[in-house]
């Protein structure tokens, strides 16, 4: 039976935490959105409808527990809404900011279905483990048991970083290895601060070095330590690299100066905007949009952090080029709304053609139209014949997307089996490879996809290790 302070619904409105003024958010990389007043996350909550079948947590890839944390935060139960919240999800408060709940849960959600205007469950969610910090409620990591097992994490990314708690939590001796000087992955590099500071991402770091994970930052697999060698050295490895290889344009002048792949822009971003670092490329101008009129090629989720970046910097003008039309670009509608608001310009069912200049000075666009649908339903874009038009352009961002890396080649590991598209071969929910004692989560198995869906990957990968670990101790001591 819903609590009497729920289903409200019909006479609270919904409401986003306050949202900082384009005039000034536009000026940092803080985050733009504030937090709830206990009291406002109290009624927010209250809206909850308590339905029989919530869609709003089977449409989460977690299957977080939603309306239930949602009753207790009405309620004013804090401390055991955080419990329930983070009993499914490694990273809430990570979630709460970056997952795209208008496509998940609250775009499920039967009260805005109704008409009703959802409930604000990512924004509660944060709420809720902001508070749980705040209060001391996250508690260290503390192994049940020392157990003399090893697991090596190949990438310190979402997936990854599920997989080592977990696994540290039962006891295991785990090791992580990542490229970079800085655990994190995506949520340390990719994502910029104004949706996600890096004091949140660090804070769950330090919990995991606290608890007993040990990290190898620098560490490039294939060169520094090789994956046969990683393989004899730990009981199981857990491939967790993401995907990184940019896809590329293939275009008139595509090799001109100028023209960027996104996550190198975002990269040196972050280094710079939130932890202070010097990077050349960013101090050349090269990967800096300041004064530059600038245009990010791509509709997803990293085209919009790349054009409100690029604001932030101080760019002259913004512009993002997409083949299709609003309706159906695969970003965030939400991060389309912020962008516009900051002085994004969109030019929708717009595609490069060419580039002009050595360094780059314009770039040659030509006009689409939506044609008939391909398979999957999803209309196909078409050239307008004849509507070819000039940009003016001092950078271009390419945001196109990320492949795999060739692991098989960079690795010499022939026999670790992948997909025509490069992505390794691994079974669904247990993640386990070709190779025995191998196993692989995330991105690199999914393709490009949520950070939700890695933790995911990650924590269910986690069991099936565990798993097999205690079956292979069996057979062991028959």
């Amino acid at each position: 039976m819903a609590s009497d302070n729920m289903l409200k619904f019909v006479t609270v409105d919904r409401a986003m935490p306050e949202k900082r003024p384009p005039n000034l958010r536009k000026n940092d990389f803080g985050e733009i959105y504030g937090e709830y007043a206990r009291a406002k996350a109290e009624e927010q909550a209250s809206r909850c409808s308590q339905c029989g079948v919530p869609y709003c947590q089977s449409h989460c890839p977690l299957h977080n527990n939603i309306p239930d944390w949602l009753r207790l935060t009405a309620e004013n139960r804090l401390q055991e809404a955080y419990e329930i919240s983070q009993a499914t999800n490694t990273f809430p408060e990570i979630c709460g900011r970056i997952c795209p709940q208008d496509r998940l849960c609250e775009g499920n959600c039967v009260i805005e279905q109704s008409g009703h205007g959802t409930v604000t469950i990512g924004s509660v969610e944060k709420y809720i483990t902001d508070t749980a910090w705040e209060n001391g409620w996250v508690k260290p990591i503390a192994a049940k048991s020392e157990r003399t097992e090893s697991i090596g994490i190949i990438g310190a990314g979402p997936g990854g970083l599920a997989a080592a708690d977990m696994l540290r939590r039962e006891g295991l001796q785990v090791t992580v290895y990542d490229r970079y000087d800085r655990a994190g992955g995506l949520l340390t590099y990719g994502i910029p601060g104004f949706k996600l500071e890096k004091d949140v991402v660090m804070k769950r770091i330090d919990q995991l070095k606290q608890g007993g994970v040990s990290f190898e930052m620098n560490c490039n697999v294939g060169e520094d330590i090789s994956f046969p060698a990683l393989r004899e050295k730990h009981d199981a490895v857990l491939i967790a690299t993401g995907v990184y290889k940019s896809r590329d344009l293939r275009a008139p002048g595509s090799g001109a100066n100028g023209i960027v792949a996104a996550l190198d822009f975002l990269t040196a971003s972050n280094r710079v905007a939130n932890f202070g670092d010097t990077v050349p490329e960013f101090e050349s101008g090269e990967l800096n949009a300041k004064g530059k009129k600038v245009i990010v090629i791509g509709g997803g989720d990293t085209a919009m952090d790349c054009v409100r970046t690029a604001v932030r910097q101080g760019a002259e003008s913004v512009k993002c080029l997409y083949r299709r039309d609003r309706a159906n670009m695969p970003g965030s509608q939400r991060e389309t709304q912020n962008a516009e608001e900051e002085g994004v310009e969109f030019v929708w069912l717009s595609a490069p053609k060419g580039f002009t200049g050595d360094a780059v000075e314009g770039v040659m666009v030509q006009q689409m139209r939506l044609g008939a649908p391909d398979a999957t339903g999803r209309q196909m874009p078409e050239v307008i014949e004849g509507a070819d038009y000039l940009e003016n352009a001092d950078l271009v961002i390419k945001a196109l997307g990320f492949e795999a890396e060739e692991l098989p080649t960079l690795w010499d590991t022939p026999e670790l089996e992948v997909t025509r598209w490069g992505t390794v071969k691994a079974e669904f929910e247990t993640g386990r490879t070709s190779l025995p004692g191998v196993y692989a989560v995330g991105d690199i198995v999914r393709g490009a996809s949520l950070v939700v869906w890695a933790i995911r990957d990650g924590r269910d990968c986690a069991a099936a290790i565990l798993n097999d670990l205690s079956i292979h101790a069996t057979v062991a001591a028959e």
